[in-house]
């Protein structure tokens, strides 16, 4: 998984930054903390949680797209821990979506979430990756 994560990064850098911040807690309401502290006011916030908002990927490309219309500085993706997030971070996201009604590990999550954001970009430009 980290070599496929490793190609979309490389993909997706000619296109915007992607970075990766994992705070390691020994509890929900640790780890929440530490993503919160992490995230900036200006940013706007997405939590990927299996409760979330079932969006198809031609709704998570328009997504992309408002963001980058509305010149969106930082888009903020949350990927929570096995136990999931507190209310705090449930509270300080914009947007909850989740990516399957499957609760997946959270490399596995990864992978799936930039291929989606490479697949995105791709439908944003034009492009033949995505072939629905």
């Amino acid at each position: 998984m980290a070599d496929a994560i490793a190609e979309y990064e490389m993909r997706l850098s000619k296109k915007f930054p992607v970075a990766w911040a994992t705070p390691a807690a020994d509890t929900k309401e640790r780890e929440s903390e530490a993503i919160l502290r992490l995230v900036k006011e200006s940013d706007k916030v997405v939590l990927l949680d299996e409760r979330g908002k079932d969006i198809d990927t031609p709704q998570f490309s328009n997504m992309l797209g408002r963001h980058r219309e509305e010149g969106t500085k930082r888009l903020v993706f949350i990927i929570g821990g096995a136990f999931g997030v507190a209310d705090t971070v449930r509270e300080c996201a914009d947007m909850t979506i989740k990516l399957s009604s499957l609760v997946f590990p959270h490399m596995l999550v990864r992978l799936i979430l930039i291929e989606q954001l490479y697949r995105a970009s791709s439908i944003l430009e034009g492009g033949k990756y995505h072939h629905a």
